[in-house]
């Protein structure tokens, strides 16, 4: 095992950066193509909508997402490209701390080598052009394991732990998840002899108790909405009795995905090398041992939650971080068991042509008539919607006193909100009458008592006007016509109605 670093860490260093350039131009121009030829995510226009009215919690998330797209939304004047250039620099500001995290524990070979495994995954290159939750997490969660290490190698340095305090608080209030790193922390310091200490050291436990003190306005809030967050979370562990067989389906099913998303090679290679880790952790170095606590315990949990239910492929995300450069360590021969040099050559010989695939599709089909194509649906068509729709509302008899509902789906109202030009308030209408989505959290329209109200209505059957809750709502409901917009063999199309004058509305309330 050699220790030893590089005589030719310079070189190393500036292969990253040029490497790193080099795919932000390629990723810019994918992004550009992305913008051209589809349209928001459900839950990108959805997290959109949550930022024109901030607040300390919506219904499913912490409030950090809703934030950052109200900025975004303010700088670029509410475009597409801000939202996918936003994902692209989270992305990329991620892996440059994923770097500069290998080459503090290790050496500047090592930190190329973990950045080239993680840009060689498909969930590197899907979290680089889609902005969710887990971008601001998985940032918050790398500059946290960071800012740790350099904690715990001067302890009595205070601005160390109140920069780690500030990174836990805003990655607390990014996802739920972060919650989970104060523990991986103590952990650490319990298991190393040599920073056993830390749990001693008062200002370790300032650090966790502010970091983690930004978690109490979204506390509040949740105890003035029925604890709706907590309930809705709860829902993702509701396990289900099952046959034997779809049990066996759903467990490959989990690792199937975890294979497919970090690609099936690189994916052997991060699983043997916690395995080995593990096997030879009396002998591990320190910083060996801060990425093997920091992943394979936490991975291990989510492995028995797998066979219990079905796991999203990006609940454990956060901890593969570590485990990327304890594998790229391995690789290097930098574990008392190195790996055999088929591990990295394969890791990036595979990674690399699934990712090139993956960016070659995206350019053809984003670039021609394929985009067309049916798989496609969920994410194109939207913004043709969104003008037809604003043409009908711009030529009601009360445009100022008219407000847009949807019905159907939450991502419905917030992809209307987005598209439609004047990016009107969309109010939502849930036929349970329970809260579902962030639109039955805000006010409905019972606040609009007196209006006019542009329907949107996705079921193309016609039968609002034999919906009592309407017909009873308003003084009279008429339809206005349709809006189709083809897309390939199918379509996206809507009803729409006026209804006039709102007389009632039962507003919904969390239980």
């Amino acid at each position: 095992m050699s220790l030893t670093p590089d005589s030719d860490s310079s070189t190393w260093l500036k292969r990253f950066w040029w490497l790193l350039a080099a795919v932000f131009i390629v990723r810019v121009g994918v992004m550009l193509l992305f913008v051209n030829g589809a349209d928001l995510a459900g839950d990108e226009a959805y997290y959109w909508d949550w930022g024109r009215r901030p607040d300390w919690c919506y219904y499913s998330k912490p409030p950090m997402i809703g934030w950052m797209m109200g900025v975004i939304g303010w700088i670029t004047g509410n475009a597409e490209w801000g939202i996918r250039f936003a994902a692209l620099l989270l992305g990329t500001t991620t892996l440059i701390i994923i770097h500069r995290i290998a080459l503090v524990l290790f050496d500047a070979r090592t930190a190329f080598l973990t950045a080239l495994l993680v840009l060689l995954t498909i969930a590197n290159a899907g979290l680089n052009l889609l902005l969710t939750i887990d971008a601001p997490l998985l940032l918050c969660w790398t500059l946290g394991l960071l800012l740790f290490w350099f904690a715990a190698q001067k302890p009595t340095c205070n601005t160390r732990w109140l920069a780690l305090a500030l990174v836990i608080g805003i990655g607390t209030l990014s996802k739920q998840m972060m919650l989970a790193s104060p523990a991986l922390m103590l952990v650490f310091a319990a298991v190393s002899r040599e920073d056993r200490a830390l749990l001693r050291n008062p200002r370790m436990w300032a650090a966790i108790v502010l970091g983690m003190a930004f978690i109490i306005p979204v506390l509040k809030w949740n105890q003035e909405h029925a604890w709706i967050t907590l309930e809705h979370t709860k829902h993702h562990f509701d396990g289900e009795t099952r046959s034997f067989g779809k049990w066996i389906g759903r467990t490959l099913e989990n690792v199937g995905l975890q294979a497919l998303i970090y690609t099936p090679v690189t994916f052997v290679a991060l699983v043997t090398a916690m395995l080995v880790a593990i096997k030879q952790r009396a002998n591990l170095t320190r910083p060996a041992l801060f990425l093997l606590l920091a992943s394979a315990p936490a991975l291990a949990c989510f492995a028995v939650l797998a066979l219990r239910q079905r796991i999203n492929p990006n609940w454990p995300a956060a901890f593969f971080v570590p485990a990327f450069v304890l594998t790229a360590a391995w690789m290097r021969g930098l574990l008392p068991k190195a790996a055999s040099p088929g591990w990295e050559r394969w890791s990036l010989r595979v990674g690399g042509t699934l990712v090139v695939i993956l960016h070659l599709l995206l350019v053809i089909v984003f670039a021609t008539d394929l985009k067309s194509i049916n798989k496609l649906a969920s994410i194109r068509g939207w913004r043709e919607a969104g003008i037809e729709a604003q043409k009908f509302l711009d030529q009601v008899p009360q445009r100022d006193k008219t407000f847009v509902m949807a019905l159907g789906h939450r991502y419905h109202a917030a992809q209307m909100a987005f598209y439609m030009p004047s990016h009107p308030r969309l109010y939502r209408w849930e036929p349970s009458g329970t809260v579902q989505s962030q639109y039955e959290i805000w006010p409905g329209p019972e606040e609009r008592i007196g209006f006019d109200a542009l329907i949107i209505d996705p079921s193309m059957e016609g039968t609002l006007q034999q919906n009592t809750v309407f017909t009873e709502a308003f003084e009279k409901l008429e339809p206005l016509g349709d809006i189709r917009v083809p897309l390939g063999q199918e379509a996206r199309e809507f009803k729409v109605y006026l209804g006039r004058n709102l007389k009632s509305w039962k507003p919904v309330r969390a239980q």
